[in-house]
């Protein structure tokens, strides 16, 4: 089994991508886990659709081998970041042109979600990826997802650790999304 994660922040010290490692340990073994690199991919634009640039072939190429895809996204501003949002229309957009059927590389995947953010716990992005997952034809894990709420001085120090709770709800969530994909 192969689960691709998308991380929705590209920041170095990135709280989402720290929450995909850990999830990574809680799947182990029982999976192949890929980190999506997708920063070079271009602004979407129908005039450079078809054919794909390169880079998004590349990304395309990759969630396609994946049985499952795991989106790890902060909150900006009540809502999913630029970056991640332009990867997902380039994901939404048919792979042939003209295509009656609107087949993409997401049609029919597995997906789930979990962020950390503010006080919300990234609730609004997860909420915005829940209703772009039903629009781009993707199969949404039901139940809950982990959301992590940072305290203020997280921010400052660039660090933070998960609580037993916190821990509990993303290894939930991981043996959730491993029996899900199978079905």
């Amino acid at each position: 089994m192969k689960i691709v994660f998308i991380i929705g922040s590209l920041r170095r010290k990135s709280f989402n991508r720290s929450l995909a490692e850990r999830a990574a340990g809680f799947i182990g073994d029982r999976a192949e886990i890929s980190f999506l690199e997708y920063a070079d991919i271009p602004y979407m634009n129908q005039d450079i659709e078809h054919p794909a640039p390169e880079a998004v072939q590349k990304v395309r190429d990759e969630i396609m081998s994946a049985d499952g895809l795991w989106i790890f996204s902060p909150e900006y501003n009540f809502s999913i970041p630029g970056v991640l949002k332009n990867l997902l229309d380039w994901l939404s957009r048919p792979l042939m042109p003209a295509d009656p059927q609107r087949i993409t590389a997401v049609t029919d995947m597995p997906v789930t979600f979990s962020g950390v953010g503010g006080r919300m716990a990234a609730a609004n992005a997860r909420k915005r990826l829940s209703e772009l997952a039903i629009f781009m034809k993707m199969r949404q894990m039901p139940g809950e997802e982990a959301g992590i709420s940072l305290p203020a001085e997280a921010f400052a120090s660039d660090s933070y650790t998960l609580s037993a709770e916190e821990e509990q709800k993303l290894r939930n969530q991981a043996e959730g999304f491993l029996e899900f994909i199978k079905r």
